[in-house]
């Protein structure tokens, strides 16, 4: 039996998950909707939904009777704290993996010539320059995930911002 925190991971590690999660920030959307915003089938955007509300990645936002049946609309709750629990290093990789897939996509996608940042680092720093940095790279997500808009908002920007920050053993890890 996989603990909450676990569940969640497995959850969000598959990139059209991510791309789920990200869609579903700025707005509450169905089924059919994410379908086609994401160019996929219902029955597959269907799936991914259960998939991450079963593990607590989405509300129900609300139900709507449509030609004779409910269509159930989703939103992703990202203020929610992450879950705790001890998670195992083939999710996290799996996760980090996923992350990867999706910038990958991303990157494929920016606009030439715009202004754009790219930035990598191993290092080591200091603990107040950690948790400044931390700090920083926290409200840049929160204040990307407030200001949120549905896709195809005029005037709105669609752009991707992709975080890992984490302290590493002293090191190598298992290949």
């Amino acid at each position: 039996m996989t603990d909450d925190a676990t569940q969640a991971l497995r959850a969000i590690a598959h990139p059209l998950r991510l791309q789920i999660l990200s869609l579903l920030t700025g707005t509450e959307l169905s089924a059919a909707e994410v379908a086609r915003e994401l160019d996929v089938t219902h029955a597959n955007a269907s799936y991914h939904l259960r998939v991450l509300l079963d593990a607590g990645q989405l509300e129900l936002a609300s139900e709507e009777r449509i030609r004779g049946g409910v269509a159930k609309r989703y939103r992703h709750p990202w203020r929610q704290p992450p879950r705790k629990g001890k998670v195992s290093s083939a999710d996290r990789e799996a996760y980090a993996r996923a992350m990867a897939e999706e910038l990958v996509r991303r990157a494929r996608l920016a606009v030439p010539g715009r202004q754009a940042m790219f930035t990598d680092a191993e290092l080591w720093v200091g603990d107040d320059d950690l948790a400044a940095v931390h700090a920083a790279a926290q409200e840049a997500a929160t204040r990307l995930h407030d200001a949120a808009q549905p896709p195809r908002t005029p005037g709105a920007h669609r752009v991707a911002l992709t975080l890992a920050l984490f302290e590493m053993v002293d090191g190598e890890a298992d290949s």
